[in-house]
Parts: C-alpha cells; structure tokens; sequence
C-alpha cells in the first residue's frame, strides 16, 4: 500500500496477548502542562466566586479536560517511545501551555489565544492521528477522519467566538464544546463514513484506567498545593491548624474513596470486556470530569476554610464549595462505580444525603464544622465501602 499520504512505519502501539500497554515516562511529562491548567483554573474560581464564575470555571475545565482525554485516547493507540509520537506530544505541550497561560483572560483579552491553542491541539493530534493510521490501518484510520470532521466543525465555533465578545463568544463556544462532547454518543457519525463501531475503539483497557488516575491524581495535587500555600501565609492558631488537618483529612477520603476500590474495579471490568471502548466512552471519557471538578472546588473550599476558619457563619460561597465539592466526587464516584459495576453504592447515597444535611445546617455554622463534617463524612462513606467488599470477600472465600 502507498504511504505517500501516510507515515511509512507503523506507529501504533505493539500489544502482546497477556500483557499491558505501559503507561511511558513522555506521558506523565505531557501530564505536566495540566497541572498548570487545573492551578489556574482552580485559583480563577476562587477569585471569582459568583455563578457566571462558576459556570466558567466549570467550562474551562470541561475543554481542558476534553483536550487530554483525547490525548490519552491517541496514546492508547499509538507507541509514544516512537519519534514522531514523541515530537507531537512535545508540540501539544508547548501548545498546552499557551493554552494554560491564557485560562484566566480566555473571556476577556485572550479568547483568540485560548480557543486558537485549543483548536490547534484537537485537530493537531487528530490529522496527525489520521496521516500515522492511513498505510496500516484503515478502521482507526476512519475513526480518525469522522474525529477530525466533528472538530473541524467544532472548531469553527471556538475561533468565532473567540472573534466576538462577551456573551457571543460564550454562546458559541459552549456550542462547540457541545458538538465535542455528543460527538463520541454518536459514535462520530458523519454523512460519508457513517458511525464508528465501539468495538472499532480496541484500547488497553488498563492503561486507559491508568492514565484516567494520572489526572485525578493531578487534581489531588492541587488541592495538597493549595493547603500547604495558604497555610503558609497565614498566621497559626488552634483553628487554622484543625482547619488544615480537616483539608488534609478530606484528599485523603477523597485518594481513598477512588483508589481503593473504585479504580481497580474499573480496572478489571474494562480489561475482561469484549467492548472496552463502549466502556472507556463513559466510565473514563464523561465522568472523570466530575471527580476532577468535585476535588477543584474542593480545594478552593480548603483555601476559604483554612483563611478564615472561625469567628464567623459561613458564607454562601464557604457553604457551596465546602459541601458542593465533596458531593460532586461522591456523585462522580457513584456514577464511574455504576457503571463499572452495575450497581449503584448505598454508602454513597447515603453520603449525599447527609452533605446535603450540612448544607441546610451551613448558615448557622462556622467554616471549621462544616469542614470537619464533610471530610467525617468522606471518611464514612470510604470505610463503608471498603468494609462492604471485605464482606463480599470474605462470603465469596
């Protein structure tokens, strides 16, 4: 076959019947970019606490995430210890940073540069995706081709909106992010090639688990960041000191909650799967963001609580981040362990009910409680599970 339009060697990733698809060194490298991007959009939701800040935050967010899942997909398939591999995923981190860099004027000043990286990096790797499959592989090749339609598209309404202003560039930039995000439901249907098979979408499923856990893990990150810097420039007392052992206290329920359990269940179901990419399309492609955003404002509820964590009721604001974050990754964690499992956790539920509780109690309260109580609750929910599966295991033995 001519390899004109496509790479000469085969690019894509060798996998051997028993083994699994190493998660290489180059990745956690690109991961780096994203650490920055989560930094900056978790301080800009803290310096702009109001619904249209939330909103944005959440929207930012949703694109950032989107532009690394689809990397991850790529590197799922393709080998990044190849060169051209290597050489794409450094060009998406130098387009990542700018990308970052604009995150906190992306509705303002710098929407051109924000929606022009983002652009850059979907289409970028998607066309370079296409050109590597073409020679040697012609089902990922078309599910490469019906990507880029819908990101061509798509990114028609992201450099459009960056060319308007104010509510315009907002309208239509949500259009875009929606064309992105129903695109995988509809299996990326399009007038010519049709709609991929899942069963086309053949990915290792524990890498996929593995590189979902790098980002959670980044997000985790921030929010250990994000302690320690406001504990540092704050003057000590009894309650900022508890009120940082309560923060501390909740990324760790929050580590516990996902990665004792959840993860590798996940794990094991997406790689004995005969569909692993119908289950990667939900379990590790839509509902990651939700754990990502619940640990963000999370940590922006750490920062308000560790400032000012007594000597006053808590504001709506305290009161939002400091339950709406928790019960964000509980939800999150229900929705991945559902479907991973098939069954929805009590523990769970149960959890949400009594953050709501908290909630409704908010107003009367100072910052501290509240924070201890969330993060007893995280704690709560992480031991009943685990008790749960030692039971199960302990009847199955």
């Amino acid at each position: 076959m001519s390899t004109k339009l496509g790479a000469r060697e085969d690019l894509s990733r060798k996998r051997l019947p028993g083994s699994e698809a190493k998660v290489e060194f180059v990745e956690l490298f690109f991961d780096l970019v994203f650490v920055f991007a989560v930094t900056q959009i978790s301080h800009g939701l803290l310096n702009n606490l109001t619904l249209l800040g939330a909103f944005q935050a959440a929207f930012l967010l949703m694109a950032v995430w989107w532009v690394w899942v689809y990397t991850a997909w790529v590197t799922n398939w393709m080998d990044p210890q190849r060169g051209p591999v290597k050489f794409m995923l450094f060009v998406l981190m130098l387009a990542g940073l700018v990308l970052s860099t604009s995150i906190p004027e992306a509705f303002t000043e710098r929407g051109l540069m924000f929606a022009g990286a983002y652009v850059f990096m979907q289409v970028g790797r998607t066309a370079f995706t296409a050109w590597a499959f073409r020679p040697h592989d012609r089902p990922n090749y078309h599910n490469m081709c019906r990507i880029l339609a819908w990101l061509v598209l798509s990114g028609v309404f992201w450099i459009a909106g960056a060319l308007a202003e104010g509510e315009a560039r907002f309208a239509l930039w949500i259009v875009a992010l929606v064309l992105e995000y129903i695109s995988p439901s509809l299996r990326f249907w399009t007038p010519w090639l049709g709609a991929t098979p899942t069963t086309d979408w053949d990915i290792d499923g524990g890498h996929m688990a593995e590189r979902s856990a790098a980002f959670i893990i980044i997000a985790l990150g921030e929010s250990v960041v994000v302690m320690g810097a406001t504990l540092a420039e704050v003057e000590l007392n009894t309650g900022v000191v508890l009120a940082f052992l309560a923060s501390f206290g909740a990324s760790v329920a929050m580590w516990w909650l996902y990665f004792n359990v959840g993860a590798e269940t996940g794990r094991h179901r997406i790689e004995a799967s005969d569909d692993p990419g119908r289950i990667a399309r939900i379990a590790y492609t839509y509902l990651p963001v939700l754990l990502v955003g619940g640990i963000i404002v999370t940590a922006v509820a750490d920062e308000l609580t560790v400032a000012h964590p007594n000597g006053h009721h808590a504001d709506l604001a305290t009161i939002l981040t400091l339950v709406g974050g928790p019960a964000l990754y509980v939800f999150g964690n229900l929705m991945f362990k559902k479907v991973t499992s098939g069954m929805v956790p009590l523990s769970h539920l149960v959890g949400l009910a009594l953050l709501l509780l908290v909630g409704l109690v908010g107003p009367y309260a100072e910052p501290l409680p509240l924070s201890i109580a969330t993060t007893v609750i995280l704690f709560g929910i992480a031991y009943w599970e685990q008790r749960l599966g030692e039971s199960r295991a302990a009847h199955k033995a």
